[in-house]
């Protein structure tokens, strides 16, 4: 299944969501939600990145910069 970007904008973002979970409170089942969440996002970048002919840190860097700096994607 190919990816859209928003789509790994909303991956990213959940995985940041489940990092602070596990930051906020950490154990087992916390860390295994952040993981699960960072591997998911991490293999569609680079189905996405494959299926745009792109640079898979190029696309992981932009969908990582949209969740984390959307400031400057509405400059």
């Amino acid at each position: 299944m190919t990816h859209t970007f928003d789509d790994l904008v909303a991956l990213e973002r959940a995985a940041e969501d489940a990092r602070a979970a596990y930051a906020a409170s950490p154990g087992d089942d916390t860390r295994a939600a952040w993981r699960t969440a960072a591997d998911g996002f991490l293999t569609a970048v680079a189905e996405h990145a494959e299926a745009e002919d792109k640079s898979r840190i190029e696309v992981e860097m932009a969908a990582k910069k949209a969740v984390r700096h959307p400031e400057a994607e509405a400059a």
